[in-house]
């Protein structure tokens, strides 16, 4: 009959293989949600984006359902992760889990946000306002919206469940060391752009490639090899009274 501690190694192992999958989840909706939108806003001016949302209204519906897989992915792996971590450091590991929960709640503030431009996009002659409310709504509608926030959410929470992973030996170590080293890029150069800030040659994929290099490494790795038991401070006992 198993203990208290086959129990937990049970439970760790099936977070391990839930976290795989749900991280190859993930990463799916992200590129797609990213290639999507792309798609749909590929032109000059708010007036032409619109006009190419309109015609490309599948690909912002899709990116919608995308979206809402992407919050649901984030949650899902801020409890597992959490699970996997929480035996080498449990207030680190509960930051982690904050961060990536507050990352899924942040980006389904962005879907309401698609519909807005999709009805702005979409709307006729009779149903959209007069032309100088219809201009601030567009420029309004098109700025940025929560998910550049939600990213930097993430990259906090990965650097924090990327820290565990490595302290405790859970993951081989140069995929750790990827993990953190990725994931601290984004949490610096991240909160710079959205504040306005040029980061040079550190945007797009040459910002991103380290963290999807790492979410796919680790994603195979929780899926095929699990992890290993964390590496655990071993207390000394207290000598006893008959000690000198």
């Amino acid at each position: 009959m198993e203990g208290p501690a086959g129990e937990r190694e049970m439970t760790r192992r099936t977070s391990a293989r839930v976290a795989g999958f749900t991280f190859l989840l993930y990463t799916a909706a992200g590129i797609g949600h990213e290639f999507l939108m792309h798609r749909a806003t590929n032109a000059d001016g708010v007036a032409a984006k619109l006009a190419r949302i309109a015609a490309h209204a599948i690909d912002v519906r899709v990116t919608i359902v995308l979206t809402v897989l992407e919050c649901l992915s984030a949650l899902v792996l801020a409890v597992t992760l959490y699970g996997i971590t929480r035996e080498q450091d449990h207030e680190l590991a509960m930051l982690g889990l904050t961060c990536r929960v507050a990352e899924g709640v942040t980006l389904a503030a962005a879907i309401p946000s698609l519909w807005q431009v999709l009805w702005l996009a979409q709307a006729g002659a009779a149903a959209a306002p007069d032309a100088t409310t219809t201009n601030a709504l567009r420029a309004f509608v098109l700025m940025p919206g929560p998910v550049p926030t939600a990213v930097i959410f993430y990259a906090v929470g990965s650097t924090i469940f990327s820290y565990l992973l490595l302290r405790g030996r859970i993951v081989p170590v140069a995929l750790a060391w990827l993990g953190l080293l990725a994931s601290a890029l984004l949490a610096v150069t991240l909160p710079l752009q959205l504040a306005g800030f040029s980061t040079g040659p550190l945007t797009g994929y040459t910002q991103w490639a380290p963290a999807l290099l790492f979410q796919l490494g680790l994603a195979l790795w929780l899926l095929i090899k699990g992890v290993a038991a964390p590496r655990t401070a071993v207390t000394k006992p207290w000598p006893s009274s008959r000690e000198g």
